[in-house]
Formats: C-alpha cells, structure tokens, sequence
C-alpha cells in the first residue's frame, strides 16, 4: 500500500512551534522520517525546533522549489510509492498556499496517494481575518509585478475587481520591496478605497491596520523590511 502525504505547517517565523501548532501535528511531523520539503536546511531547523527525536542528518529529504523541474516532481512520490507515510513543508506556514508543494500534492492525486492536511498558521487567512474587509468573496493573487508601469495596472485592476466583484483581493510582498508596493497602493488607488496590511503576522512584531489608500501615503517605513499581506476592499 502506498504511504500517506502529510502537508505539515510550520510557523511563519522564529517562534516556539508549540504556540502555533497543535499537539497532533506536531506528533505526526516526529513519526516521520521521509520529508519533500522547500530548502533542506530551513526544514531541519523546523524540525528540530519542533522536537522532532531522530537525528536530523539520519532524515530523509528531498528538495521541491522554484528551480525544480516539473518532470521530475513525479520523481519525489517514490517514498510513497514504496510504503513510507511523507511529510510536506513549506519555508512558512502552510505547504501548496503561494508555495511550489502544491506541485507535488497535484501528483499525488495522480498517482491516487492519499493526502492529510493538517492544522497550522496561514499568513493569508490570518490577514484576512484581521483585515475588517469581506471574508465572504476574496482572491488572492500572490506576488504582483515589481515594476512600473506594470504594478500600477495590476493595483488599477485589483481595484476595479474589488468593486465589481464585491470580494477582497489580497496579495502578498517580500520584504524588500514591501515599503515600495505601500507607496504605489497610495499613489495608485482611489483614496477612499480600503488597504489593509499586514506585516510579520504570527510573531510577536505583528503589524496589522486597515485604513483608507490616502491615510498611507509617508507611511512606507511601517512595512519596510518585512513580510507583508496586503488586501484591498471597497
């Protein structure tokens, strides 16, 4: 029978896993020996910071990021093929969301792996609920353009869905160009429209506010060097 792949989260930054994750994923990330995981050397730090009790070079692990090639994704199911239960990490929070794993879980529906999500932080939905803008239709749009004119038209766009859509766009930046994106939303957007941000969310410098596009202009410094979800509403 073929193992299982378990999507395992991992806090969003250098917290004590016990204040983000539950006692059941933790005890499933120690019982497994046979991870694909985003750069190895961050997943043993997540590893052993979550207590993991073997020995970190006697783990198993395969690389999946941005450099991989697609066809040779199918290549990393061979643990479960061969009966070994697998753990999937992200660099933070949930594996698959804005994150190169959902390439390997969309092979495992191929091949008929069976797949265990499990309870973990989510900068998206956390932003989301902190942000005071609809929860009921939104979007999320990953990275947007870095530079002009083609940042600008994407703001115009994820504003005008906004208004017509009725759904919240949401987006996220790195942080060393999350001070610049600040400073387009405000020059960009109508400024009565409703920007949220959300910085560092999870740990203890967690920045969260929500105000109208106007009201942050100057304010790029807020977010500079740190790691933003930003949303948009009207």
């Amino acid at each position: 029978m073929p193992g299982i792949l378990y999507l395992i989260p991992v806090p969003l930054g250098p917290v004590a896993p016990e204040t983000c994750l539950p006692p059941d994923t933790l005890a499933v990330a120690h019982r497994l020996d046979h991870f694909v995981v985003e750069r190895a050397k961050t997943a043993r730090a997540h590893l052993k910071a979550m207590g993991h009790p073997l020995p970190m070079q006697s783990l198993v692990m395969q690389e999946l990021n941005e450099h991989t090639p697609a066809a040779a994704v199918a290549d990393l199911l061979a643990p479960l093929l061969a009966g070994h239960d697998l753990g999937l990490l992200s660099e933070a929070g949930c594996p698959a969301v804005a994150d190169p794993g959902a390439n390997l879980v969309r092979a495992a529906h191929a091949a008929g792996i069976a797949l265990v999500p499990l309870v973990g932080p989510s900068s998206i939905l956390l932003a989301l609920m902190a942000s005071g803008l609809g929860g009921q239709r939104f979007s999320f749009h990953g990275y947007l353009p870095a530079k002009e004119p083609e940042r600008s038209r994407s703001l115009q766009a994820l504003e005008k869905a906004a208004r017509r859509d009725h759904a919240t766009q949401l987006f996220i930046e790195t942080p060393y160009r999350a001070a610049a994106l600040l400073d387009a939303l405000a020059a960009t957007l109508s400024p009565a429209v409703l920007v949220s941000v959300g910085a560092d969310l999870g740990l203890p410098g967690q920045f969260i506010r929500t105000q109208r596009a106007s009201d942050w202009r100057g304010q790029g410094n807020l977010v500079k060097d740190r790691l933003v979800v930003f949303g948009i509403g009207v």
